[in-house]
């Protein structure tokens, strides 16, 4: 199965890490060296503020203000935690994420404001970690100072000591909360990319409406009233057979474009079978022939249902369209919480996210729900697309 690799702080991996101390001084010993230096007057700036702020907002809490005045403290240590961020992004190379933005917007006024700022787990970390740096930046202002006179020659490996320390703190401190914080920064883009294929599903379905059956119906209506004119005028000649003939034409035309409009929205055969008699069905639709297995323990949830067999259809057009194909098969099953799905073919390849095919629309669309979207497509071929929804178990 195909994780989802995490967001993680790359110092020390690649690139990212510093070459080791040596002797002679190199920029990185001499940024090292800044960064200690400057952690006296940094932090007698920020455990002053945020002394300031405990014990005056602890002082007024007997009052109205105290509250409100914390609350506006732990606001304001945010942004000493994001001066320190870029102090450390600049100095010591550290990877570290900014953490989200509080989401005030629609929380019940300005109780709900308050309680969401005293309750900033960013906040008191930074409140927390400027407590910490007071003793901590004596100490390293002090080594450095008098090692540049006293222990210079081994000054790079006692400031990469040093450093090291400071970069724990930073990431165990400062860095957002963890997966908490990238699963919100996660679900908040996820969001988006929801509401935006809703709306394109929307205006799909308006257009198909108003192009193709409604359209019809407006045909049929004008020659059924052209006939039944020239029925009261008397004129059951061959003219109105005609335009009666007409008018049954259209009216199976659009109960078809009807039909395939509702499939398009949600097959009645996955309603009432199942994945595995639907993707059977629209495996029999392909130009090219496939071979569908199913082995599913037991029907998902009618929403991951759905996706998955939207999945596969467009996978199976465009094996139609684009692959240049001569067989092709599709696998659907599940692994402990995971719907899995692969598509293979064997025909030219070359298929991409930006290749014009829709997939960049299918892995958003997977993605919107937790799920991954994988390419393997050389050119020359064969293809293998893998997506992966999680499972959840039906409920009728």
């Amino acid at each position: 199965m195909t994780e989802r690799i995490p967001a993680v702080d790359t110092l020390g991996i690649g690139t990212d890490r510093p070459p080791p101390p040596r002797f002679a001084y190199d920029r990185h010993t001499w940024k090292e060296i800044a960064h200690l230096l400057a952690n006296l007057p940094s932090s007698l700036v920020g455990f002053t503020y945020v002394v300031t702020v405990l014990f005056l907002g602890a002082g007024l809490t007997v009052t109205v203000i105290g509250l409100p005045v914390l609350a506006f403290g732990l606001l304001g240590a945010r942004q000493l935690g994001k001066f320190e961020r870029m102090r450390a992004r600049g100095l010591l190379g550290v990877r570290v994420d900014e953490p989200s933005p509080l989401p005030f917007r629609g929380r019940g006024g300005f109780f709900g404001w308050l309680w969401m700022a005293l309750k900033d787990p960013v906040g008191w970390r930074t409140v927390l970690y400027e407590l910490m740096r007071l003793p901590w930046s004596i100490i390293t202002f002090t080594l450095m100072l008098t090692s540049l006179f006293v222990l210079w020659p081994v000054l790079p490996f006692l400031a990469r000591g040093l450093a090291n320390a400071d970069r724990a703190m930073v990431r165990a401190l400062l860095s957002p909360s963890d997966e908490l914080e990238q699963r919100i920064a996660e679900l908040e883009s996820d969001r988006g990319v929801v509401v935006d294929t809703a709306a394109a599903d929307l205006r799909r379905i308006e257009r198909d409406l108003h192009d193709g059956a409604q359209a019809r119906l407006v045909n049929l209506a004008m020659g059924l009233g052209l006939a039944k004119e020239k029925l009261l005028e008397g004129q059951a000649d061959e003219t109105v057979a005609a335009m009666v003939d007409e008018a049954h034409g259209e009216v199976k035309l659009a109960l078809q474009e009807l039909r395939d409009l509702a499939r398009g929205i949600h097959p009645a055969v996955l309603t009432d079978r199942g994945l595995d008699a639907a993707l059977s069905s629209v495996g029999a639709r392909c130009t090219v022939p496939v071979k569908v297995t199913a082995d599913l323990p037991a029907r998902p949830a009618a929403a991951i249902e759905g996706i998955a067999y939207f999945t596969v259809s467009e996978l199976l057009q465009n094996v139609s369209k684009h692959s240049g194909a001569r067989s092709a098969s599709v696998d659907v099953w599940r692994s402990e919480n995971r719907l899995l799905i692969q598509v293979w073919d064997d025909g030219r390849g070359g298929a991409s996210l930006d290749g014009g095919t829709g997939m960049a629309g299918l892995a958003d669309r997977l993605g919107a729900v937790d799920g991954l979207f994988v390419i393997d497509s050389p050119v020359g071929g064969p293809t293998t697309i893998t997506a992966e929804l999680p499972w959840r178990d039906r409920t009728e």
